[in-house]
């Protein structure tokens, strides 16, 4: 392959893949031969700016590179522009007698970084539901014993089972019973079994 077809080959890849992947999506060739690497041809340019002729790397400098590196491909790497855009951009070389070509691909996907922060925020979450009810659920019971409690004016300690039928009674009365977790919980602050509870709430259905 002479100079003419490699560049021929590698300018048709270059617009394929500028097509391909859209505006954001850069495509250039360097010609390594050259002091300063200047770019033969070049699609969506937008993205950098660069213009057919520039020596002006994807970094915004104009550094010439080290002779060994100008053989090496990029594959895959981050470049921030000097304008602060965030690009993925790889160089793939190709040598032959008389040319050295580079195929740059640079990639800007920094609205991809805006989108990915705004589906983050949307996703955001204070956490799983079922806890939040069960949660919220206990802090209801745990009131609302409290507030029987007052009106049976007695310590639990000093409870007897009239006085915690009583309670019993104020707690359905207020659907306590009907809550998650509601049994456990009056059962531990009454000292008594869960067995217990259940018998008070079987006596009271009886009277």
């Amino acid at each position: 392959m002479n100079r003419d077809e490699a560049y021929s080959f590698l300018d048709r890849v270059a617009k394929g893949l500028a097509e391909t992947f859209g505006k954001q999506c850069e495509t250039l060739i360097h010609d390594m031969n050259v002091k300063g690497n200047p770019i033969l041809s070049i699609y969506n340019n937008e993205v950098t700016g660069r213009e057919v002729g520039s020596i002006v790397d994807v970094l915004g400098s104009t550094k010439d590179m080290n002779e060994v590196l100008k053989e090496v491909d990029f594959i895959n790497h981050l470049a921030i522009t000097p304008d602060g855009r965030q690009i993925k951009s790889s160089t793939f070389h190709m040598i032959g007698e008389d040319y050295k070509f580079a195929l740059g691909i640079n990639f800007d996907f920094s609205e991809l970084v805006q989108a990915n922060r705004l589906l983050l925020n949307l996703m955001n979450v204070g956490g799983d539901l079922q806890s939040a009810i069960s949660q919220a659920g206990e802090g209801m019971v745990s009131t609302l014993f409290d507030e029987c409690l007052a009106v049976i004016g007695k310590p639990v300690e000093d409870m007897n089972k009239r006085d915690r039928m009583k309670l019993i009674k104020l707690l359905k009365q207020k659907n306590v019973f009907d809550m998650h977790k509601s049994v456990p919980f009056v059962s531990e602050k009454l000292k008594v079994s869960r067995y217990t509870i259940y018998n008070y709430l079987n006596e009271i259905e009886e009277e």
